[in-house]
């Protein structure tokens, strides 16, 4: 018997399946829909301390490698958001709050915010391309700024903490050692890339409403595998796979580099909700060809001479 039981630190998980935030998290309800068809953990969507209406329409664009999202943090801001995820213990799965700021003091006045919601364990993003103001546009993501705001949210909480890093960093494991070092509890890697800009060539404009936007889903796996890979050699925490993974064999790779869960997100629009139960059923079947008993004897194992 395969078992595909996960640990992200102190967090327990059935299977290492995790929602990815900013898909299908913004209530509490959709959080349980979603629990209910087989995630491990689930992640609301990112929360910032006022609320954002995002970028306008067109915010999603997919296209044959993939998809671009520009929503510009559309959210309802911490204060109902305090409201809204309330009484978590019946989701079903241990939830993860998100939380996104331009500055540490905002990041900290979160990471307090959250403390009291039932949340399993806090996200801190620090990586979102396309969001003026937010992540990579805001030069967030070096190791300076990623442990001074690890730092800052590390001393408001005493939740699991997770940092979800760019792939759009040189040095992607430096990064994450200065995450760990300021107190980290795992790396989410990671986020979408780019910025990418499809332009339509009748009217001559960039087609999302944000102008550019974040890549995801088939082209993004290989880079997400390969940060993984390059993190599991800089930190011992653990590490959520997060990046294109659409299949079982896809969650393999990313724990084979060294992630110990893997995130799911744009494989919800292409695969339906039940994606999740649809991986770990794939991924038991990897693990059962190639002899692997469970995820911590498989963890990692790429980098075996």
């Amino acid at each position: 018997m395969v078992d595909i039981t996960a640990k992200l630190g102190r967090l327990k998980l059935d299977n290492p399946t995790v929602l990815a935030s900013g898909i299908l998290g913004v209530t509490k309800a959709s959080l349980k829909y979603v629990a209910s068809n087989g995630a491990g953990a689930v992640t609301m969507k990112s929360v910032t301390v006022e609320p954002r209406a995002g970028h306008h329409a067109p915010i999603i664009l997919t296209y044959e490698g993939g998809m671009l999202n520009s929503v510009g943090y559309s959210n309802q801001g911490i204060k109902e958001a305090k409201k809204e995820f309330i009484s978590l213990k019946d989701v079903g799965a241990p939830v993860i709050a998100s939380i996104t700021a331009g500055s540490k003091k905002d990041f900290a006045f979160l990471a307090e915010q959250v403390n009291e919601m039932g949340f399993a364990a806090v996200e801190a993003v620090i990586s979102c391309p396309h969001t003026p103001g937010f992540g990579t546009m805001a030069g967030q993501g070096t190791p300076d700024s990623t442990r001074e705001i690890t730092a800052a949210v590390r001393d408001k909480t005493k939740l699991p903490l997770f940092v979800k890093l760019s792939p759009s960093v040189q040095g992607i494991g430096e990064v994450a050692k200065a995450a760990e070092d300021a107190g980290a509890d795992a790396i989410t890697a990671i986020n979408t890339g780019g910025p990418g800009m499809i332009i339509d060539v009748k009217t001559g404009k960039p087609i999302l409403g944000g102008t550019v936007g974040g890549l995801s889903g088939d082209a993004l796996r290989p880079i997400a595998v390969r940060c993984v890979y390059d993190i599991y050699k800089s930190v011992r925490i653990p590490i959520i796979g997060t990046g294109g993974v659409m299949t079982g064999e896809h969650a393999a790779q990313m724990i084979l580099a060294g992630a110990s869960a893997v995130g799911i997100g744009t494989a919800v629009y292409y695969r339906g909700a039940d994606v999740f139960r649809k991986v770990c059923d794939e991924l038991q079947g990897v693990m059962k060809e190639a002899g692997y008993k469970n995820i911590y004897g498989m963890r990692g194992m790429a980098h075996e001479e």
